[in-house]
């Protein structure tokens, strides 16, 4: 079983000038938290790695992830569906393509015998963020739409994480954001870094509510 009070209480900590030392980055972290898992939980945590690489992301992954046993998993990949089908249907609008044009709708064929139904191998379901991803999408600053979009992003993690502290949803958590600390840190080191003081202040939130002392 996985010690998560002890997992959560060594993860990294920013300084002001926070950069990488030597030899580290988002992989080696993260391995490090792996290897403090159990088997059951790594393999969790390697599902969710695996929804970062953008070529994995097919209707199979979708299907996988949207009945998977663990919640966090669950909501997650159905909110990532969502934001990626939103950013699919603007891109197309904007170069004059058919809205639902390479959107993952769920549907499976006819002959397909784990659909539901309603034809649905997997259902995206409502997307409550859809206006305000939207209105992100609409902002002609590149850099300001991607930083929005990661703000909706930390938003919903934010929201999954309530009432999860030490255990598996809030290292899921911490590993999700620091996916996008790291991806800014990439883009504009300025932001990374604010990103990461932010994560590491929730972090420190944590042990504050359970009477933790520095």
């Amino acid at each position: 079983m996985s010690n998560f009070e002890y997992i959560v209480s060594g993860l990294p900590v920013l300084t002001s000038d926070y950069k990488y030392a030597a030899g580290e980055s988002f992989k080696e972290t993260v391995e490090e938290i792996r290897s403090l898992l159990s088997d059951k939980d790594a393999a969790t945590l390697d599902f969710l790695l695996k929804g970062f690489d953008a070529d994995s992301l097919n209707e199979d992954f979708y299907a996988s992830a949207l009945s998977h046993p663990d919640a966090f998993i669950r909501d997650y990949f159905r909110f990532d569906l969502n934001l990626r089908n939103a950013k699919v249907r603007y891109l197309n609008r904007q170069i004059g393509r058919p809205e639902n044009l390479d959107v993952i709708t769920g549907m499976g064929s006819e002959d397909d015998l784990s659909v539901d139904i309603d034809g649905y191998r997997f259902n995206p379901g409502e997307f409550a963020e859809a206006d305000k991803v939207e209105s992100v999408l609409s902002l002609t600053d590149l850099l300001a739409r991607e930083k929005g979009l990661d703000d909706v992003c930390w938003e919903k993690l934010d929201a999954l994480q309530v009432f999860h502290y030490f255990d598996l949803t809030s290292v899921l958590c911490f590993v999700a954001k620091l996916h996008i600390v790291d991806r800014w840190l990439s883009l504009d080191h300025e932001k990374g870094k604010q990103l990461f003081r932010r994560l590491t202040d929730e972090v420190r939130g944590t042990f504050k509510g359970v009477n933790y002392t520095e």
